[in-house]
């Protein structure tokens, strides 16, 4: 995560900031942040979903069968996202709410320097989605995840801001790989590849098809 956003730092001039880009990656961070929290107070809503106890030692956490492949069920994640680096102490719980609020950071000052709506997308769901996990975190000491995709054979119970946090790493993949120069004049990663493959082939003996015999 940190050599991407050096990389897409470095190849940009230190003052540029694109507005429009800026603008449209807060906007984008801010609606997922709402939904998140809109829906983590619906759920957290009715006692039989997330009953007394449920919070405490995940005795009792409600779950509702709306299709076959997709349900509520109510758990207290006390990790990141999808469960892992499961924090159950206060300096681990804390370490996690410093850890979000710093790569929030880094992603917001890397978004002032986004010039393509693909990156300003990507990085405005990650801002949006931690910042989202953060609240929980500091309020209840854990993440409120309720969304259940078990019916498709996926075995994690995630919410809304850890589907924006994924999200948005996929995009910042994709756009790191085909959309980002590394070094100004060089092509981006995918086009470097490419590029030694092609080379890969056109050397003597390179061809794994060879002359037909």
């Amino acid at each position: 995560m940190g050599r991407f956003a050096g990389l897409a730092l470095n190849s940009l001039p230190a003052a540029s900031i694109s507005r429009p880009m800026l603008r449209f990656g807060l906007f984008l961070s801010a609606f997922v942040f709402v939904s998140d929290q809109v829906t983590k107070w619906i759920v957290l809503g009715p006692a039989r979903f997330n009953p007394t106890g449920c919070l405490e030692s995940g005795y009792g956490c409600g779950f509702i069968e709306l299709t076959p492949f997709f349900d509520l069920q109510m758990v207290w994640n006390r990790g990141v996202s999808f469960g892992l680096l499961r924090a159950d102490g206060d300096i681990m719980r804390w370490g996690l709410v410093a850890m979000s609020l710093l790569i929030a950071g880094v992603f917001a000052g890397w978004l002032r320097a986004a010039e393509r709506r693909l990156t300003a997308a990507a990085l405005g769901l990650v801002i949006g989605g931690a910042l989202g996990n953060v609240i929980d975190r500091i309020r209840f000491g854990a993440v409120a995840d309720f969304l259940d995709f078990n019916g498709l054979w996926f075995p994690w119970v995630f919410n809304v801001a850890d589907a924006a946090i994924t999200t948005g790493a996929v995009l910042l993949a994709v756009d790191m790989l085909f959309f980002t120069e590394n070094e100004p004049g060089q092509g981006t990663t995918w086009a470097q590849l490419k590029a030694k493959l092609r080379a890969l082939r056109e050397k003597p003996g390179g061809d794994p098809g060879g002359p037909a015999r």
